[in-house]
This record gives C-alpha cells, structure tokens and sequence, in this order.
C-alpha cells in the first residue's frame, strides 16, 4: 500500500513538472514575472522529485550496466545537471522572484547558458519521459499490431514537433549560436502551448522508442527495425515539412 502510494506521490509530481515545463517554454505567453515564480516553483519541484528517487542515486554504482540502463543514466544525469544550470542562472538574472540572488553569475553568461540549458532540459525532460512510457502503457496490454499502429500514429505526430522544433530555432539555442530566444508575442497563448506539446512529444517519441530498441531480446534483430523505422519516418516527415512550409 506504501509503495503505491509512494508511486502515485511520483506519478504527480511528474505530471506537475510537465505541465510547469510547459509553461516554462511559454514565456510569451507566462510574461517575466511569472516566468520567475514558476521557475521558482519548477526548482522545489525537481528538489522533491530528487528525494522521492533518492534509492536511485544509491543504485548507480551497483550491479550490472545493460543498454537501457546506460541510456536511462545518462539522459537522467544530463536532465538532473541541465535543470540545475537553469535554475542557477535564472536565479542570477532575477528581477522578481528572488532579486537578492542577481548577480550570482555574471549577467551576459548566465543569459546565455540559461537559454541552452533550458532547452537542454526540454530535450531531455521528453526523452525521460519517454523512457517510461512503456511501463505506462504495459497495462493495457496491446499485441504487437496494436503497437505498431500506436507507434505509426505518433511517429507522425512526432515529426509534426520536429518540424516546430526546427522552424522555432530550438537548435540555435540548444548550441550557444544566438544569445537571445526570439518570441513571436502575437502567436495566441493555445497556439504556443500546442506547438510546444507537439515539440514535446517529439523527443518522447524518441525516448520511447529508443526504449523498445534497448529492451528487444537477442536473437530479434528483425524487430528492432520496427522503431528505427518509426524515427525514420518522424524525422523524414519533419524534415520535408520544414522544406515545404
């Protein structure tokens, strides 16, 4: 009884962080101010989370290293380290929430590093999503046709976010290759929200699948093409879409 409640505690706090992500990435729509709090609020949230986990963090140097869990280490790893840096340096330029902590980096480095990072933390943040979205959905217990259909389905949608990712400049933050984030302030705040859930959706999808790839028993060679297939075709369509609108 502990344990599920222990695992509905987690389910929530997961679903909190989603959807302040969300409204992270929305800062058109959220303005600065509140941009700030709900950083702050996102910031308690990932410390919780943290603690909720922490029989993970005890585990690491145990046992042994199969390729999901190489791949679960390090996209959890990189999320833990690019939430961090976001968090210190939106702290560092804050006007708002915490004003007493500007200046804990130096303003034109923080600026900087924290739009990376942010996107960084939007990347991986899917991507561990994804990671548990088979645990997810095992108890609806869908065949192998039913899977496939699902996969086929959201690989479209997913290249749909590829291409919003790529047309919103996402990569140019991802590298350091711009300064600034350049907003569209006339987009309507559903608009904003639904571009970044497609964009979300994208790097779960890959998440998912790359899961499916990692758990595929030996000797099924045939199936693992099934979701290099599925990303194939997500990334095709995101590319063509990015060509032709």
């Amino acid at each position: 009884m502990r344990r599920k409640q222990n695992n509905r505690t987690k389910r929530s706090v997961d679903i909190c962080m989603t959807v302040l992500l969300l409204c992270l990435m929305a800062y058109q729509v959220t303005g600065e101010a509140a941009h700030e709090w709900i950083g702050i609020c996102m910031t308690v949230l990932v410390v919780i989370h943290q603690i909720l986990n922490r029989r993970w963090y005890s585990a690491v140097f145990k046992g042994r290293y199969n390729p999901y869990r190489v791949l679960a280490t390090a996209v959890n790893i990189s999320l833990i380290l690019s939430f961090g840096l976001t968090a210190f340096c939106g702290m560092s330029m804050s006007g708002h929430a915490v004003p007493f902590l500007y200046g804990m980096a130096k303003v034109s480095f923080a600026r900087r590093m924290h739009l990376s990072m942010s996107h960084w933390a939007f990347v991986l943040m899917g991507a561990h999503i994804g990671l548990h979205i088979p645990m997810i959905t095992a108890g609806l217990r869908l065949d192998g046709k039913k899977k496939r259909l699902l996969s086929a389905v959201f690989g479209c949608i997913a290249g749909i976010g590829l291409f919003l990712f790529l047309r919103n400049g996402m990569p140019a933050y991802l590298f350091f290759r711009v300064p600034f984030a350049f907003f569209d302030y006339g987009k309507p705040g559903g608009a904003v929200f639904l571009e970044n859930i497609l964009t979300l959706i994208f790097w779960t999808f890959i998440g998912a699948q790359a899961v499916s790839i990692c758990r595929m028993p030996s000797g099924k060679e045939e199936d693992k093409k099934a979701p290099l297939i599925f990303i194939i075709i997500a990334v095709i369509i995101g590319l063509a879409l990015n060509v032709i609108v």
